[in-house]
């Protein structure tokens, strides 16, 4: 039944996919292979990550939430509002995506899939963009994106290329990976927006996308009633590299809200109000600091003492304690990879 409130000019239904799969390595050690950072209650508030999305999206007139079998458990008890879809296996959004919205299709009729991850922080009216997304999806047939205007020249982020403008859409004309600052700072000039990673389509649109793609196997497989073959089947990849940038039919739609992607320590110095020395506290960490300035500190109640030290994210979780300048969170993830390679993540 569509909410006969929700500010969208369309007779489909409207379902959030929820993407909850992921560990979120950048945030180790808080984020780990048993304790994925969507069920951290980080930055502001005691909510998790996922309860924030799902709390987001209470304006579908269905919310799925779609997670791999180690976490399902912990979704279920944290969101229990939300349906539970079970990947066979983690392989990236491409295939969670393609196996979301099969699902949905199958059990939902003539549904529009708003789809989007569930460890970004947004503040503002979500609702207005994410159904305007969904309009254009349905009216057009495309593929849409949501476009954030940058704030900064990341360099952490993607970015979307816009062109001809439609008044609530503009075509794609090309999508364009992290970039370095120089770039960054053209793109931002040039008026890109940063790719959120939250979409709208149609399941038809999205099937005729899909298809020819490195997602086919699993499209065929899924038709088959054997998910977990098609799983099998396919490789690891992005939604984005997978179907968007082979589609020719993208546009993207403006998301005007303060939004950011809670990726890597840094993040919460742009979130979180800051002391007098400029630290910035995320979770429960008790801190003391002397001479030392702009840090971020994070940790399960461990106490933490800072002196004389400047730009440093220092992180004490379980067991483990991170050092690492701010300017270099994003090398988190190579760290990670080396202590998967030890087998001690």
């Amino acid at each position: 039944m569509v909410s006969a409130d929700r500010p969208v000019t369309t007779d489909r239904s409207l379902v959030a996919a929820v993407l909850a799969g992921g560990i979120g390595s950048r945030l180790y050690p808080a984020s780990r292979s048993h304790r994925p950072k969507q069920l951290l209650a980080l930055g502001n508030g005691d909510e998790t990550l996922l309860e924030r999305t799902v709390s987001r999206v209470a304006f579908a007139d269905e919310v799925v939430v779609v997670t791999r079998p180690e976490f399902a458990d912990a979704v279920r008890e944290t969101v229990p509002e939300a349906s539970v879809l079970v990947e066979p296996a983690g392989k990236d959004t491409g295939p969670a995506l393609a196996y979301a919205t099969h699902w949905i299709d199958e059990r939902i009729d003539d549904p529009t899939v708003l789809a989007l991850p569930s460890d970004h922080h947004v503040a503002g009216d979500f609702e207005t963009a994410a159904c305007r997304g969904a309009r254009v999806a349905a009216e057009t047939a495309a593929l849409v994106t949501f476009g954030v205007d940058p704030t900064r020249p990341d360099t952490g982020y993607g970015y979307i290329e816009p062109g001809r403008d439609h008044g609530d859409y503009a075509e794609v004309d090309a999508f364009h990976e992290k970039p370095g600052a120089e770039t960054a700072t053209a793109y931002v000039d040039r008026g890109y927006y940063w790719n959120a990673g939250i979409f709208a389509w149609t399941p038809a649109a999205f099937r005729t996308a899909a298809a020819g793609t490195p997602l086919e196997p699993l499209l065929d497989a899924l038709d088959a009633g054997t998910p977990g073959d098609g799983f099998a089947a396919v490789d690891p990849v992005s939604v984005d590299h997978a179907v968007l940038e082979r589609a020719d039919d993208v546009v993207t739609v403006p998301l005007d809200v303060e939004w950011d992607d809670l990726g890597s320590w840094d993040a919460f110095q742009r979130l979180l109000p800051a002391d007098e020395d400029g630290t910035v506290v995320a979770g429960d960490a008790e801190v003391v600091s002397l001479d030392a300035t702009d840090n971020v500190v994070a940790s399960d109640g461990v106490h933490v003492s800072l002196v004389g030290v400047e730009g440093l994210a220092v992180v004490a979780y379980d067991d483990r304690v991170l050092v690492v300048p701010t300017e270099d969170t994003q090398r988190v993830r190579d760290l990670v990879a080396t202590l998967k390679e030890r087998g001690e993540f």
